[in-house]
């Protein structure tokens, strides 16, 4: 029965995690057209709040969470798909990280990317979800 609450607060965190990985680099496409100075401070005040009182309390619990999971059956560190999962994983945190940098940047009024170049970097975290959720249900290594 613990597994299985801790397997539900996992899958809950991560999912808050991921809408903030969606929304977050969403935010910055229309942070990067906004013309006035009004819009920049709101966008910025709307990044920080999502970034720091959403995200990354999420992500904590999502990695706080999966540890649980892999301690109440540790037999899965012998399995590939797990370590294919916990390698995008990685890359998942790094890319939650860089959004912190770029969220500071646009704060500070120091950004010199597009919004086009945050629409396709928005597209990042699609594709770590679509590969992670495959790997855990259909384990194919």
């Amino acid at each position: 029965m613990l597994y299985l609450w801790i397997k539900a607060l996992h899958i809950v965190a991560m999912v808050c995690w991921f809408a903030g990985l969606f929304y977050l680099p969403r935010l910055f496409v229309y942070h990067t057209m906004s013309e006035d100075d009004a819009s920049r401070e709101r966008f910025s005040i709307m990044e920080r709040k999502l970034y720091r009182g959403i995200m990354t309390p999420a992500m904590i619990a999502t990695l706080a969470f999966g540890i649980g999971l892999l301690m109440l059956a540790p037999a899965w560190m012998s399995q590939g798909w797990m370590h294919a999962k916990l390698t995008l994983v990685v890359l998942l945190v790094g890319y939650h990280h860089m959004c912190g940098a770029m969220y500071k940047r646009l704060a500070r009024g120091e950004n010199k990317r597009s919004h086009v170049f945050y629409r396709w970097f928005n597209e990042v975290p699609v594709l770590l979800l679509i590969a992670i959720v495959i790997l855990v249900v259909v384990r194919p290594f």
